[in-house]
């Protein structure tokens, strides 16, 4: 069992230690033996770990996310707080962690565009991704929907409404290189609002 542990905690450490790789480095000029060496192994013991470049890459992805999910859940089981206070908290959340990790969105971005010109489809690789996120705003919205707090809508085109504003604010960030998003924060809460049943 020890073992088990142990062999989880030196991925961990070495998916961290990856991600700075990637997002100092790029997807393209992280290479298996720099993040060895980043993280004091050798790449046959890197090998132990992982397969390959990409297999780290999205396990690295992924343990970002998960952290965010974390944070996510905690605010969406607050019953201290109204359905609408807590979609409008997690949308800023988001949008906050987005600009936290905007470096490491140029990355995906190459390596999306990368997946692109090989033929594979970059939006399925991000769906995967991203379909946690997506069941935890409709789990919010239909909660508040029943709750009486939102209108009567239809999630998935409300779903697909903020999951647009989180994709703007994206944009914004890896390609326009503009890290402020207050703008999408004031449309965040125009949205949230919107959704707000009338007393």
């Amino acid at each position: 069992m020890a073992i088990v542990v142990e062999h989880e905690k030196r991925r961990f450490e070495i998916l961290e230690k990856a991600l700075d790789i990637f997002i100092e480095e790029g997807y393209e000029d992280a290479t298996f033996q720099k993040i060895a060496d980043r993280c004091g192994i050798t790449r046959t013991t890197l090998y132990l770990y992982f397969k390959n470049k990409r297999e780290i890459f999205t396990w690295s992805i992924k343990q970002l996310t998960d952290g965010v999910e974390t944070d996510l859940l905690d605010t969406i089981q607050d019953e201290s707080l109204s359905f609408a206070t807590r979609l409008e908290s997690i949308m800023h959340t988001i949008l906050d962690r987005c600009t936290e990790n905007r470096r490491l969105f140029n990355v995906v971005l190459t390596y999306l565009l990368q997946a692109q010109k090989s033929g594979k489809d970059p939006d399925t690789r991000v769906k995967r991704r991203t379909i946690r996120l997506r069941h935890l705003l409709s789990r919010l919205l239909i909660a508040g929907i029943r709750a009486g707090e939102f209108r009567r809508i239809t999630v998935k085109d409300a779903n697909e409404l903020l999951y647009g504003l989180i994709e703007a604010a994206i944009y914004r960030i890896a390609v326009l290189d503009h890290p402020d998003t207050f703008d999408v924060k004031a449309a965040v809460t125009l949205a949230v609002n919107g959704l707000k049943a009338e007393i």
